[in-house]
């Protein structure tokens, strides 16, 4: 029997104003899988990444999270649902250490409300130890230990990004959804990124991550979507995707390598 995608979407269209951003799109996600979205300039893969992570409202289509009906409303209730998204432009506490800014991310599975935050029970004060023993962890598991203390705004960029994504990882998605995170990276970061992402593979999270290094996407990749005036025009293996005519001519003839 053939497994539960993480994410199933139906024929999602959203419009703004007289532009047709995205027409009747769908795609599934299996577990475990890296997925890349990629696309020309305009093409709707941002678009489309915001309709999916609560930024934008669809105009119609459906959505199911691993079977269930899922309704992307606001950012909050998405991370909630399971899906934890990072952003193009990094987005991190500047003034709070690494460690904080990780900890935040862990709130959204908290279980102690306002009141015990106030009164620091017993109770909160264990999930509170809990909350920082995690996000220790997970500094540990990006690789950025030694900065647990510092600043995020110290940070080196390579290592914002690395933060960015340990604090997503914080909220123990189901699907984490990267968006651009080879942005602005030299060559070595860019491998290291790529172990990162597949590290997180083997634990078992499945991704979702719009890039536009074609070559990144193609060496990381299970699977891969290919947008171009908000339709699909191609889905496959990253060498499914590379023969398609479609998805060369889209590139203005350019060869993907």
């Amino acid at each position: 029997m053939k497994e539960t995608p993480v994410l199933q979407i139906d024929n999602v269209s959203k419009r703004f104003g007289g532009l047709q951003a995205l027409s009747n799109v769908g795609m599934s996600i299996e577990h475990g899988q890296i997925v890349g979205l990629i696309g020309p300039n305009g093409a709707g893969k941002t678009t489309f990444f915001n309709v999916i992570t609560g930024l934008y409202q669809p105009d119609s289509g459906s959505f199911s999270l691993v079977g269930k009906t899922y309704s992307p409303s606001t950012p909050h209730e998405v991370a909630r649902a399971g899906i934890a998204r990072t952003f193009q432009n990094i987005r991190l506490f500047g003034d709070m250490t690494a460690l904080e800014n990780v900890m935040v991310g862990r709130h959204v599975r908290t279980h102690q409300g306002v009141l015990g935050a106030v009164l620091r029970n017993r109770a909160a004060r264990r999930e509170e130890a809990a909350i920082k023993a995690h996000a220790l962890a997970l500094l540990e598991f990006v690789g950025i230990p030694q900065f647990a203390q510092r600043t995020a705004r110290h940070l080196s960029y390579g290592d914002q990004r690395r933060l960015e994504i340990a604090r997503a990882l914080a909220t123990e998605p189901l699907l984490l959804a990267l968006d651009e995170p080879a942005a602005g990276m030299n060559a070595s970061e860019k491998e290291s990124l790529r172990s990162l992402l597949l590290k997180i593979k083997e634990q078992g999270t499945t991704i979702l991550l719009i890039e536009h290094d074609v070559k990144l996407v193609m060496g990381l990749c299970d699977r891969i979507t290919v947008l171009d005036y908000g339709k699909i025009i191609a889905e496959g293996t990253p060498a499914e995707v590379q023969q398609d005519p479609a998805v060369i001519a889209a590139y203005l003839g350019g060869e993907l390598a």
